[in-house]
């Protein structure tokens, strides 16, 4: 383009360059001529150079959109590098709007376990005060407890030892008897705790019984297990010629072997195991072989699957040709029975609350080895189908498992009836020891009773004994006589109240009481 507009411009100024020179002719005008030719050579000098120019800057056309191709396609480039960076700036702006959200939720948690801990350290000073202030109270009341016991030993010293010197003779007959009462009263409380007691012992010492002859019975049972194996394994052979034409034959004879594996565990049909008992789901009845009872009202689904056709033709092939085919319908037989059970979701049954996966129970055990021996990923895919295969040598030891979890139960209910009479016990004790503080407490009474009555016999002024004495000063002939301790203690307690006062005295001869107001005495 440069290039032709140069030619054009050319062209243009010759043309102008003949249209001056033809109206110079025209005109006459020789030095107009020769200006305008001088004129024309200037101007096609410049146009020389121009168009010198001109291709000089065409030929830098190529290099320079090669260097416009580069800069668009740093341009695209750029563009794309923008969109990403775009993206990342998004994302990084996203993620920190998240952290930024973390960040201030991790705030508030933290000014409200600062709130927490500030309230809490406020209530332990709280606590601390108050504790410091009641241990305070306590060191007070324990010492005016101490002083006031001390006190009281005193008092309960002093008055037990005037009491027997005192009151020995009087209380002797009724101590014994108050003593055998209390005798008998005691027995009848504590022979009941006795007996308690006695049976507690006795059921704690049952229970650990129970539990050495569990664990006794466990091993035994393991060493029992290699004998059990061998005959089931000896009468799967012997019934595998008989079973081979018929599949419900097959079927039934499985569900003989995983009942005989149920009742050797020690299980009992109908108590801790069900068979072929109906269940509803959502795709219509179910009836799986054996539902196993297990404590706290959950359940373990067991179904019997029997591949014994093409085992046999593999146990008996005559090449490894022959058993390698066998094998292979034996695998695809095991693997068909497990997508089986695992499409009838017996864990998914009404009315059971079973665990999340079923037992598959393959009552051959050589039938179950080669299974698990040639597929080592049979075991991971029934698991991932939940199925676990099971043979009669692991069933055992799971259903001895569930055995024990059942003794176990039973022993919990026995720890919670033990607990539960100790708990009575313990309740008739504190109701027998609230019974004798009462006997204390009455007996307290009695004793209280007991001082005022003899204040009343013989220490206050005017107390009967003294007044009996003086009647027999006085001429009373009794047939007995009272204890000395007691007529002594009731003068010694009226020496005081009688000094400057005038008394009774007795008369000789007399059989009355007659007062002396004077010095003379009345004469008979």
């Amino acid at each position: 383009m440069p290039l032709t507009a140069a030619l054009v411009a050319i062209l243009f100024a010759l043309l102008i360059g003949a249209v001056l020179a033809w109206l110079l002719a025209r005109a006459g005008a020789a030095r107009a001529l020769e200006a305008a030719r001088a004129e024309l050579g200037t101007q096609l000098n410049a146009a020389n150079q121009e168009r010198a120019q001109l291709q000089e800057r065409a030929a830098r056309i190529p290099e320079l959109q090669s260097r416009l191709g580069e800069l668009e396609s740093l341009r695209d480039q750029l563009v794309r590098d923008s969109g990403v960076l775009r993206e990342s700036i998004g994302r990084v702006g996203a993620e920190l709007a998240k952290e930024q959200d973390s960040l201030r939720v991790a705030r508030s948690n933290l000014e409200e376990t600062e709130r927490v801990r500030d309230r809490h350290a406020a209530e332990a000073n709280r606590l601390s005060v108050q504790a410091a202030e009641l241990a305070t109270q306590l060191d007070a009341e324990r010492n005016q407890s101490q002083a006031k016991i001390a006190q009281l030993r005193e008092v309960r010293e002093e008055l037990t030892s005037e009491f027997k010197n005192l009151a020995n003779d009087i209380l002797e007959e009724k101590s014994k008897r108050f003593t055998e009462q209390n005798r008998s009263h005691l027995g009848l409380l504590l022979d009941p705790l006795q007996k308690k007691l006695v049976e507690f012992q006795s059921k704690v010492e049952t229970v650990y019984d129970n539990e050495t002859r569990d664990r006794t019975a466990l091993g035994e049972q393991v060493r029992q297990l290699m004998a059990l194996n061998q005959s089931l394994s000896d009468d799967a052979k012997n019934l595998t010629s008989a079973l081979k034409g018929s599949s419900k034959a097959q079927g039934a004879w499985g569900e003989l072997i995983l009942e005989r594996v149920l009742e050797s565990a020690g299980l009992r049909k109908g108590e801790e195991y069900d068979v072929q008992e109906s269940h509803n789901s959502e795709d219509g009845e179910r009836r799986p072989d054996v539902t196993v009872h297990l404590p706290e009202d959950r359940h373990l689904v067991i179904d019997s699957k029997v591949s014994l056709t093409a085992y046999e033709e593999y146990a008996s092939g005559e090449d490894d040709e022959q058993r390698a085919r066998a094998l292979k319908r034996h695998m695809d037989s095991v693997r068909a029975h497990m997508r089986g059970l695992s499409e009838k979701r017996y864990q998914d049954l009404y009315g059971l609350r079973s665990l999340d996966f079923v037992l598959m129970f393959v009552p051959i055990e050589p039938a179950f080895m080669l299974a698990v021996t040639n597929d080592r990923n049979l075991f991971m895919d029934g698991w991932q189908r939940n199925v676990l295969m099971v043979s009669p040598s692991t069933l055992l030891f799971v259903v001895r498992t569930v055995a024990h979890l059942w003794r176990q139960e039973a022993q919990n209910r026995n720890a919670q009836e033990i607990a539960k009479r100790g708990a009575q016990l313990y309740d008739r004790l504190c109701a027998f020891v609230a019974d004798l503080e009462k006997v204390g407490d009455r007996i307290g009474q009695a004793k209280d009773s007991f001082d005022a009555a003899r204040d009343k016999l013989s220490r206050n002024k005017g107390s009967v004994i003294r007044q009996a004495e003086m009647l027999k000063d006085m001429g009373v002939k009794p047939n007995k006589a009272l204890p000395p301790k007691l007529v002594e203690l009731s003068a010694d307690e009226d020496v005081a109240s009688e000094d400057g006062e005038e008394g009774v005295r007795p008369i000789e001869g007399a059989a009355g009481l007659l007062p002396l107001g004077g010095d003379e005495a009345p004469q008979a």
